[in-house]
């Protein structure tokens, strides 16, 4: 049988027969089910898999009539930023990032971002993003949001004003850590709405918000309750909530969200507590493991997103790039494993944006 030439989840080229991929398929699509209690992937979808991984073309596209929206995290930083964060280091504005992207790139979307992209330290120089998002908007065609991670971490020492759960926990001060997780969170709920509702007054077609949970459950209730916030504050915004992993992290362990204990949910119920929240779209996510194939993660992933696309009532743009939905965890993903990624997720897990 013939060797194909496929990935692995930390970019290496590799080759695999046609059965050790479908073994790989069946291996992926187990775990994912097993995790979330969700229907593994059928024959017909795993045969339609399969033919995407072991086309013989480099670069692969979805049918025509298949494609969807593109929306975009960190904006203009994959030009202007280094390698370090995506970016490629080209030395422009803003509004030139921006308008490369519409107009060179044919970007259906696009957003500004801070160089931090993060919510807290956005907050001190709102004016300034405000100005910037205004001028642009003069110039650009396509929505253009704001995005920033909610970053909770940032809130907890050094950086923040409140103690870090995780060292309250090996000082044994559970009752603490949890109290410093709550109050974080009602912080950056607070911090949302702030930043939120002053640039959209400046003209945002929206925001984004980037991986949703990064410093766990704590985390997701704060940005949960920060875009209920927003919603209440501009009822006719677009808000887009994309995750930080396929499963919230129960730091807290106990938090909820409109009664729901948020640790441990997985996308198909990540999807049903940001739509309660407020958001119109949902940015479902599956980490990467880079000891595995792209086959086994690629499966994986389009079973997490699959149930997903499902079970929500609002749109799902999953989000695919370096290290989550199935695309290797390396710093420049490999076309060749993009491609084959996008196209799996929108002909078999039925998303409506990527």
């Amino acid at each position: 049988m013939a060797d194909i030439y496929t990935r692995m989840g930390d970019g290496k080229r590799v080759t695999m027969t046609k059965q050790q991929i479908l073994d790989d398929m069946q291996a992926g699509t187990a775990d994912a089910a097993d995790m979330a209690g969700v229907p593994i992937l059928d024959a017909n979808e795993l045969d339609k898999l399969l033919d995407i991984i072991a086309d013989k073309n480099r670069i692969v596209g979805v049918e025509p009539g298949n494609e969807v929206v593109l929306t975009y995290d960190i904006g203009q930083l994959d030009f202007t930023g280094d390698n370090g964060n995506s970016g490629n280091g080209v030395d422009m504005g803003r509004l030139e990032a921006a308008l490369l992207h519409e107009r060179a790139l044919g970007a259906d979307t696009f957003e500004l971002a801070h160089a931090d992209y993060s919510i807290k330290p956005v907050k001190p120089v709102i004016s300034n993003e405000m100005q910037t998002m205004e001028e642009i908007q003069n110039e650009i065609v396509i929505p253009y949001f704001y995005g920033a991670m909610p970053n909770m971490g940032l809130y907890y020492a050094p950086d923040g004003p409140y103690s870090n759960p995780a060292d309250l926990m090996r000082e044994f001060k559970i009752e603490e850590s949890m109290a410093a997780s709550e109050a974080a969170a009602e912080h950056l709920a607070r911090d949302i709405e702030f930043v939120g509702t002053k640039i959209i007054a400046a003209g945002a077609d929206g925001f984004n918000f980037d991986t949703t949970a990064s410093a766990g459950d704590a985390d997701c209730v704060g940005t949960f309750k920060g875009v209920e916030a927003l919603r209440k504050a501009c009822p006719d915004a677009y808000i887009n909530v994309g995750m930080a992993g396929e499963s919230v992290m129960g730091i807290h362990g106990m938090i909820e969200y409109d009664g729901q204990v948020v640790a441990g949910l997985y996308p198909h119920q990540q999807c049903k507590l940001a739509e309660k929240a407020g958001a119109n779209v949902f940015g479902a996510v599956v980490n990467t493991n880079t000891s595995r194939s792209l086959a086994w993660n690629l499966a994986r992933s389009v079973t997490f997103v699959k149930e997903c696309v499902k079970e929500s009532n609002i749109p799902v743009h999953v989000n695919m790039g370096m290290g989550v939905g199935g695309i290797p965890m390396c710093e420049t993903a490999p076309n060749d494993a993009v491609t084959r990624c996008n196209k799996a997720m929108v002909e078999i897990a039925k998303v409506d944006g990527v």
